[in-house]
């Protein structure tokens, strides 16, 4: 639930987005710059305030940029980005996001370097000023769209959502989709007599659709159990680091410390 306001609370920030939103007719996405919050705490704020919207009387309304590429045609790349979407990725009909850690500047560098291979221009990565988390966010509906169309959903976890049927289809494609979404929602941690990784998802298709890649590519993976399934021997996790090679300092950093390579 979100935080009541004080009524000298509610009048600011009444104020504040009356000026930016309908006297100086910016964006969201450009009030998001401004204020350093996320472009849909923005929206949340104007339905809230009961402010009207009005995308239409926006510069580019509808987020039709021109200078944005679809993708004409399957690629590792396309693949790692969907498993980082599926993992902390967010969807919405006018953006797409990604939020991260605040320990993962170099990764988030990567993950919007990511989204100018595919789509030809570079996201913005927002840091929150307060607990340092980072989000990289790209606004533009024709991309959003397209991503729809593909296989991705608004909520994933109450759509139940499942990995595109041709990442299934190739061992590359699983790799690098395993990657991207180890990078944003897997985790390593040192056990007791060794180390593990795990991997987490309330959506099950998901989830499942996860595990049978990695037995397809000959790991010995636990069964799933509380919205997870984990990655124990050793040498397999050797052999994850090695061959699926996951980009993320900050599990590659605990790789290093635990199995100490």
């Amino acid at each position: 639930m979100a935080k009541r306001w004080t009524h000298s609370e509610e009048i600011f920030y009444v104020n504040q987005l009356q000026k930016l939103y309908i006297s100086e007719n910016k964006t969201i996405s450009a009030i998001s710059s401004i204020l350093k919050i996320s472009p849909s705490a923005v929206y949340d704020r104007l339905i809230r305030l009961k402010i009207p919207t009005a995308p239409e009387k926006k510069a580019h309304y509808l987020n039709k940029r021109s200078d944005v590429i679809i993708p004409r045609r399957r690629s590792e790349a396309l693949a790692e980005f969907f498993g980082i979407m599926l993992g902390d990725g967010k969807l919405s009909h006018f953006q797409i996001a990604v939020t991260l850690g605040n320990k993962e500047a170099t990764y988030a560098a990567y993950v919007a370097g990511l989204f100018y291979k595919l789509f030809g221009v570079s996201p913005k990565i927002i840091t929150s000023v307060k607990k340092g988390y980072r989000v990289v966010y790209l606004g533009s509906t024709e991309i959003s769209t397209w991503l729809i169309a593909e296989g991705l959903v608004y909520n994933k976890v109450a759509a139940q959502v499942d990995a595109p049927h041709w990442i299934l289809d190739k061992k590359q494609y699983m790799k690098r989709f395993i990657r991207g979404f180890f990078d944003t929602d897997g985790s390593i941690y040192k056990l007791k007599h060794g180390t593990q990784l795990s991997f987490t998802n309330y959506s099950a298709p998901l989830l499942m659709s996860l595990q049978w890649s990695l037995r397809r590519l000959g790991y010995r993976v636990s069964e799933i159990s509380g919205h997870r399934f984990y990655l124990t021997k050793i040498d397999g996790i050797k052999r994850f680091f090695k061959e699926i090679q996951p980009h993320n300092q900050r599990h590659i950093k605990r790789f290093n410390l635990f199995v100490n390579l």
